[in-house]
């Protein structure tokens, strides 16, 4: 295993393209989306779970440049979630194909509420930071810029809003319907990012009485808009689990609790809260996931039932538009394929 972990880390931009193009050719396996795709979903599980082991790899390589350096958490919470994000589609598939329809939202309930305590127990781990990436791209790590003016400027700001290198996106729509950067890609960037940073050292977390106490309305409100954010994909298929996926009301429920979640996270970071100037900042990756989690509102469109009632037919005018020129009405047809495809998948479309 030593010899492994060895050769990733000298070799993690072979891997990385290795990685990018298995992920991809799952893409072009037979009987994709069809009823019987256990075994192209076992392999795209399997080949998504060694891509988060290698990241996790190289995100714990040893530095011995940075003084005090020590591992993030005993648990290795990101590789955890990538992890279960990877085999829920594999759960649903394989739930759907031996107890129907109905009961494979019982599995999946199950995954999701595993995933909602993993990730309530990384935001109390991380001293109630936000989550990158659903908490699979880590938030912990010291800028040397903020580290250093705030102790220029002695103001005892909680070192809590100053943490955090990564850059948060959205991973390809093949990779279970995200979109924007890779987050391999970005877990080199923190490598690489850590590497110039050699005389920061670790910060102590925050504990829930410091935060409250110090951000007061402000933190007990990011606090509240966090959890329900964690908590959005639970809530979504438990009422599919109960009213069913071809109902408005799971629909209208998860969309009312996102925009109650980012609303409150607005309100936090740029209003004025009992006449005083906010004090709420956020760092450049925490930016960068705000941003993530507005496009996550586009897969809205792909949900039923707002999908099978528009988007189906504005993409199936599409293709019938497009179908007469050469090439370009292949690859569309391709393309509303594959969305299609896709868009049966909850796992794919739930945006968790």
């Amino acid at each position: 295993m030593e010899a492994y972990k060895r050769w990733v880390r000298q070799n993690r931009d072979y891997v990385h393209s290795l990685e990018s193009l298995a992920n991809g050719l799952t893409w072009l396996l037979p009987e994709r989306f069809s009823e019987s795709e256990i075994g192209p979903e076992a392999v795209t599980t399997i080949l998504g779970i060694i891509t988060a082991i290698n990241g996790h790899i190289i995100d714990t390589t040893p530095n011995q440049n940075i003084r005090g350096y020590v591992e993030p958490y005993s648990f290795p919470y990101p590789l955890c979630l990538s992890a279960l994000k990877d085999l829920e589609t594999l759960v649903e598939v394989v739930a759907q194909h031996y107890y129907g329809d109905d009961k494979k939202w019982n599995f999946l309930a199950v995954t999701e509420a595993t995933k909602v305590l993993v990730r309530l127990s990384l935001f109390r781990k991380s001293g109630y930071k936000m989550l990158l990436h659903g908490g699979e791209t880590s938030n912990d790590e010291t800028h040397l810029d903020s580290f250093t003016t705030q102790h220029q400027n002695n103001l005892g700001e909680n070192p809590w809003n100053l943490e955090g290198r990564a850059l948060s996106a959205l991973s390809s729509f093949g990779e279970k319907a995200r979109m924007g950067l890779d987050a391999v890609w970005l877990r080199r960037v923190q490598h690489q990012k850590a590497i110039i940073e050699p005389t920061v050292s670790r910060v102590e977390r925050p504990t829930l009485f410091t935060m409250l106490s110090k951000r007061g309305l402000r933190g007990a409100l990011f606090l509240i808009g966090e959890v329900l954010f964690i908590s959005r994909p639970l809530i979504y298929v438990l009422c599919i689990r109960k009213y069913g996926i071809r109902s408005w009301t799971p629909w209208f429920l998860s969309l009312a609790v996102d925009c109650v979640a980012n609303s409150i996270l607005s309100v936090v970071t740029t209003s004025v809260i009992g006449g005083k100037e906010q004090m709420f900042h956020l760092s450049a990756p925490e930016k960068d996931e705000v941003k993530r989690r507005k496009l996550l509102f586009v897969l809205y469109l792909m949900r039923d039932p707002f999908f099978s009632k528009y988007t189906r037919r504005r993409l199936e005018s599409t293709e019938k538009v497009l179908e007469p020129i050469p090439i370009i009405g292949f690859l569309t047809a391709k393309i509303v394929e594959l969305m299609i495809g896709a868009q049966t998948r909850y796992t794919y479309m739930s945006g968790s």
